[in-house]
């Protein structure tokens, strides 16, 4: 099945000649088939690379999704035009009387930003705080997955030196856990990130589980509110090949004081075409949140999901 996107979206190009089946609006309104609903909290400055990337994963799978795009309405992107906002996303004000199946909230560039000082935090504490009540299950990465567990356990971020970059191995902590059905013993995921949060922070809150943790630096992998269907992922899977080779010709270029990307060139020369380990794993990733967490237990009919009137 394909994913449903919105007409003209640049992506669908990328991803038609990736061979990733994709279908506009106006062709799915047509099949009779109740779609899962995904809304996506589009962060990163360049909105279409990310939407790409996530485009990509969610599209490979025997699902058909429809998907909504937001960003923040009281900070405005300065890499994205507002014609493009205005034409493929939308604001939260637009959105908050829906319901959801699935919700995606993505990195930010802000890590080295207290929380409550980056000018959009307002408007994230509302959101995460509404799909508490209007969404099944909810997808956080990188630095929305460290909001996340600040917002609603209160874990705190730690500033790390050097930067946590490149590509580590992991190992699953749990046996038998949906999400990671069909993982390798080990399995191998991006990181991009100046801070972290701790093992021992998050043991001492018992509604969460680690279910994989990286070697190294990388620390902890992903964490989840199983019963409430919350997952925290602090890599990147979903990034592309040269992801990681363009941040770090970026700050080569911007003088900055950075590492080779760790287990990502091989014999850390630059010269070198960089070594994806990490392709298979995230399919897997996000076709086992959609099968096992949003489509196999959501409600047929979504405003059943809760009864609580919006406020």
């Amino acid at each position: 099945m394909p994913i449903k996107i919105p007409n003209n979206l640049p992506a669908a190009h990328i991803l038609e000649n990736e061979n990733i089946f994709v279908m506009d609006a106006d062709r799915a309104y047509s099949q009779d088939i109740r779609t899962l609903r995904l809304l996506i909290l589009n962060l990163m400055p360049i909105k279409n690379v990310t939407e790409t990337q996530l485009l990509r994963l969610l599209g490979n799978t025997p699902l058909q999704t429809e998907v909504d795009f937001i960003y923040t309405e009281s900070y405005t992107p300065g890499h994205t035009s507002p014609e493009y906002l205005t034409e493929f996303y939308g604001t939260f004000a637009e959105v908050r009387h829906k319901k959801y199946d699935g919700f995606i909230i993505t990195g930010a560039p802000v890590e080295l930003m207290p929380f409550e000082e980056v000018a959009y935090w307002d408007e994230v504490a509302e959101i995460m705080e509404w799909s508490k009540t209007h969404v099944y299950s909810t997808f956080h990465i990188c630095w929305g997955a460290q909001a996340g567990l600040y917002y609603h356990y209160g874990i705190p971020k730690y500033q790390v030196s050097p930067k946590v970059f490149g590509v580590y191995k992991h190992h699953l902590c749990v046996k038998n856990e949906k999400l990671f059905r069909g993982f390798d013993d080990e399995f191998y995921v991006p990181h991009s990130r100046h801070t972290e949060v701790r093992k021992e922070d998050i043991l001492k809150v018992p509604e969460l589980t680690i279910l994989a943790e990286a070697e190294g630096r990388a620390g902890v992998y992903a964490i989840a509110n199983l019963p409430k269907r919350q997952f925290f992922i602090t890599g990147h899977a979903e990034y592309d090949p040269l992801s990681l080779k363009q941040e770090y010709d970026r700050d080569k270029k911007a003088g900055l004081d950075i590492n080779i990307p760790y287990n990502y060139y091989p014999d850390d020369d630059p010269s070198k075409q960089p070594v994806v380990r990490w392709r298979s794993v995230a399919n897997l990733l996000f076709s086992n949140w959609l099968n096992y967490y949003v489509y196999q237990e959501t409600p047929y009919e979504l405003d059943s999901l809760y009864r609580q009137e919006d406020d």
